[in-house]
């Protein structure tokens, strides 16, 4: 009984082992690194960070199917990316096109190291002229007189 058991859970894992590798025949060696070239730049839309030619989804692998497809029926790279995109948004792509609404994406890092830039300026600037041990100048004469008096009691004790 228990072998039977073993048995069926070890021919489901090489079921599912299998499910994922895909045998297609290209034409040319071209097509075939074109293929291999687009399913590790497109990302598949399920999964969190993977392409669709690591991907075991079956909606990677309907993407490969297609890709394979529109590749055999001589699409070039920019029909089957535009293709995508359409259809699966710009999360397809790694390196998303410059859009409208992909410059936040492209120029925000740049935007926010310059402001980071600017304020520490500004605030290395205000520590530059407050300098320690010298009486601020906003102060007014009496203000001065009787700082320089509890400076000199603090240095009597």
């Amino acid at each position: 009984m228990v072998r039977h058991i073993v048995l069926v859970v070890l021919l489901s894992f090489s079921s599912l082992a299998s499910a994922a590798i895909d045998t297609y025949q290209f034409k040319d060696d071209a097509t075939r690194e074109r293929f291999h070239a687009l399913s590790t730049e497109l990302r598949c839309p399920k999964c969190q960070n993977q392409n669709i030619g690591d991907s075991n989804s079956p909606i990677a692998k309907d993407l490969r199917d297609e890709l394979y497809r529109m590749l055999e029926d001589g699409a070039d790279d920019e029909q089957v990316i535009d293709f995508m995109v359409t259809r699966y948004g710009e999360f397809v792509l790694y390196r998303p096109r410059m859009s409208e609404q992909t410059y936040l994406l492209w120029y925000g890092p740049a935007a926010l190291l310059l402001i980071g830039v600017i304020v520490v300026l500004l605030v290395s600037g205000k520590r530059k002229k407050a300098e320690p041990g010298k009486p601020d100048s906003n102060l007014s004469d009496a203000e001065k007189q009787r700082l320089d008096q509890l400076l000199k009691q603090d240095k009597n004790k």
